[in-house]
């Protein structure tokens, strides 16, 4: 029988006074809260199961607020995401209830909050986000099957070559572009809520077919900016789920934590 495996984690870093992150995996939300190892969860392959990170904008009031909300909103409407259509309307509707949410609390005017995930059902999987926040794909990447709670046996490595997989990014960065060596910009051209006044959303959604060879890593950039893509495909290649998602965080901090650092590691088994 198939089934989804997620291994996830949220952190304050070390330079940030409190965690804005926030991470939904189905029924199951973490909000504004520090996890010490990474958290492993196992779900039958049929309904529609959303996961999915959300950052709130550093800068402006009550990012945390904004991250929750549209995480507990995906978690209440996840088994209805069945196409690319419903994780679009998904993402407006949370973009609606932010600026609905300030409307109704002066303290709450300018919070906003990235998003990015993955909604996983029998044959497909929907990739969205939002902002910043990304979501990449290991095509026969596995490192193995452990990794419960930051353990789990090494796998092999898997050399390159030609036509080697590799790691890639299925989101689209809502930034814009990048001066000649630079690596990130703190420029977000897209979120949800994050204006004085109500502003539309085109988010980024796309689908491909359900393959027990991929694995997804989603994640606020928190880990992206300090660790480069490089470095992330090399552990997803050494390492189990949980194992893996205890590497990349140890790598972010390792390169001074400047953010929240929050991600998932999804990978259908049998």
């Amino acid at each position: 029988m198939a089934y989804i495996v997620v291994s996830a984690l949220s952190h304050t870093g070390l330079l940030r006074d409190r965690n804005e992150d926030s991470l939904v995996v189905g029924p199951w939300t973490l909000c504004s809260t520090v996890t010490e190892s990474p958290q492993t969860l196992l779900f039958p392959l049929g309904t529609p199961l959303v996961v999915a990170v959300a950052d709130g904008l550093g800068g402006h009031p009550a990012g945390e607020v904004a991250s929750a909300m549209v995480v507990r909103r995906l978690s209440r409407i996840g088994p209805d995401l069945d196409s690319e259509e419903a994780v679009r309307d998904a993402l407006e509707g949370c973009n609606r209830a932010v600026y609905a949410a300030a409307d109704d609390d002066p303290d709450l005017i300018m919070m906003g909050t990235t998003v990015a995930g993955v909604v996983v059902t029998e044959e497909t999987v929907f990739t969205f986000n939002v902002g910043d926040s990304r979501v990449y794909a290991l095509d026969g990447g596995e490192g193995g099957e452990g990794g419960e709670g930051g353990e789990g046996g090494e796998g092999v490595e898997k050399g390159e070559g030609e036509g080697g997989l590799r790691l890639r990014e299925l989101s689209v960065d809502d930034n814009p572009p990048l001066a000649p060596g630079q690596r990130t910009t703190p420029v977000v051209t897209q979120t949800l809520g994050g204006t004085p006044d109500f502003s539309p959303v085109d988010p980024h959604v796309s689908s491909s077919a359900l393959s027990a060879g991929v694995r997804h890593l989603v994640c606020t950039d928190g880990l992206t900016d300090p660790v480069p893509d490089d470095d992330l495909d090399r552990v997803l290649r050494e390492h189990a789920d949980g194992r893996a998602a205890f590497e990349m965080w140890k790598a972010a901090m390792d390169a001074g934590g400047p953010d929240n650092i929050t991600l998932a590691v999804v990978r259908i088994g049998e």
